[in-house]
């Protein structure tokens, strides 16, 4: 049985810190859901923590993972059986911390592709209190990485709300390059897809990740670091403050 993903319904969808749901497997101990608001382990996004709140107790979720199925891990099961009701609740400082870093990264790519030749994010890493893209193909200089960290920012201040909307590959490839949106390197089978939009198409990219509601909430970001990752590949560190 697929999990719902309740975290996906929509932008405003990401703030919810509370859930109800009914058990449909454990296996030792991992317990899955009909539906859930805990994130997986997906998309260069870090998984969310919180608790599930069943018949015999408190259990501390400890990893979430899976795509179709979500499997939630748990310290310990207690008497948790198929058909129980539970009451899920997320740490939301942790989501919270996600969603803005998982928005400020979707802003940097859009702005790096912008400023330097159409440079594309090849990969990313959000945490809570670091995260990293890597692009290519570019050698980014101190300088360049100044002019792009003081752009990203000048954007954070104009408030874009971000939105997101089901679309056609074809509908996407209408409006965005397919490089831009690195289509090429999604599912040939995958046609139907979430995609989440900055402002007036300051960055439009297809995501199942959580994201705030508006560019304001990212605060200032700060590059701390660049490393070279071979053939023209270059990894980009950065925080929030």
């Amino acid at each position: 049985m697929t999990t719902e993903r309740l975290y996906l319904s929509s932008i405003d969808s990401a703030y919810e810190k509370e859930f109800t749901a009914t058990v449909t497997k454990v296996e030792g101990n991992k317990v899955a859901l009909d539906r859930t608001l805990f994130y997986p382990l997906g998309g260069g996004q870090n998984w969310d923590l919180g608790v599930l709140n069943g018949p015999s107790g408190q259990l501390n979720v400890t990893e979430v993972r899976g795509r179709d199925i979500i499997e939630h891990t748990v310290e310990d099961v207690f008497e948790l059986d198929v058909g129980d009701d539970v009451i899920g609740k997320i740490d939301f400082e942790r989501r919270y911390a996600h969603m803005k870093m998982h928005t400020a990264q979707h802003l940097v790519s859009g702005i790096a592709y912008e400023l330097f030749d159409g440079v594309r994010t090849v990969g990313n890493q959000i945490h809570t209190d670091r995260s990293r893209i890597d692009f290519h193909p570019i050698q980014f200089t101190e300088e360049m990485l100044s002019d792009l960290q003081n752009e990203v920012n000048k954007k954070i201040k104009q408030a874009l709300i971000v939105t997101d909307s089901q679309m056609t590959r074809d509908e996407i490839n209408a409006i965005m390059p397919q490089e831009r949106t690195n289509m090429d390197l999604l599912p040939a089978f995958i046609n139907d897809l979430r995609v989440v939009t900055i402002g007036d198409q300051q960055d439009m990219c297809p995501c199942a990740g959580t994201h705030v509601r508006n560019i304001s909430e990212i605060g200032e970001i700060e590059f701390t670091g660049k490393k070279s990752k071979g053939k023209g590949k270059q990894r980009v560190s950065y925080i929030l403050k």
